[in-house]
């Protein structure tokens, strides 16, 4: 069987050609967990993030870069959102993005790697580790040439200086400290 056109074989995992794609915002959501009062955990997202995805001639040199819009935050809740774009969190109007640029691929395994990165929230910036899953790559109806991958991390907050709780009555904290990101996207082919 031979690759579609514009992929290359590599470790037996069809990928494409050396290029830049950059984040479909249609289809690319970053999404987050984390828990409430102990007892449940809240979902949310951001619904704006740009960036591009730079697959180089030796894969394990590709990179990434993205911004996402703070306040473009959404769990559904209004008034918890507004608490969330606040000093207290995000505060998105001293810092009105958070970023992410990858450092180096390692651990590659079939369409699995880890994403090393620094991952940058208020003012602070931390390495990171993204587990990413290489979904695949196609051609879309419109002619575009479409890549999709997915990634998951853990963060402490506090580490990012995000510190707000509030204790509860029955013992323990109304916000968790640990934060999991849950990422799904697409990127298109510029060059």
């Amino acid at each position: 069987m031979t690759a579609p056109a514009n992929t290359r074989e590599y470790n037996g995992l069809t990928i494409p050609i050396p290029g830049k794609f950059e984040l479909d915002p249609a289809h690319t959501r970053v999404g987050f967990v984390a828990r409430h009062m102990m007892v449940s955990k809240v979902r949310g997202g951001f619904s704006k993030a740009t960036g591009s995805v730079v697959i180089a001639e030796d894969p394990l040199q590709s990179h990434v870069e993205v911004s996402i819009d703070a306040a473009s935050i959404d769990t559904g809740v209004a008034d918890r959102d507004g608490h969330l774009r606040s000093p207290d969190f995000l505060h998105v109007e001293q810092w009105p993005a958070l970023t992410f640029k990858s450092t180096r691929v390692v651990g590659l395994s079939g369409n699995e790697f880890r994403l090393v990165g620094d991952l940058t929230i208020r003012d602070v910036t931390r390495e990171v580790e993204l587990d990413v899953e290489f979904e695949g790559h196609a051609k879309s109806p419109w002619g575009q040439e479409v890549i999709g991958f997915s990634a998951t991390t853990e963060i402490d907050r506090e580490d990012f200086g995000i510190t707000w709780n509030q204790a509860l009555e029955t013992g323990g904290v109304l916000v968790g400290k640990k934060v999991k990101i849950e990422i799904g996207a697409e990127a298109i082919r510029q060059a």
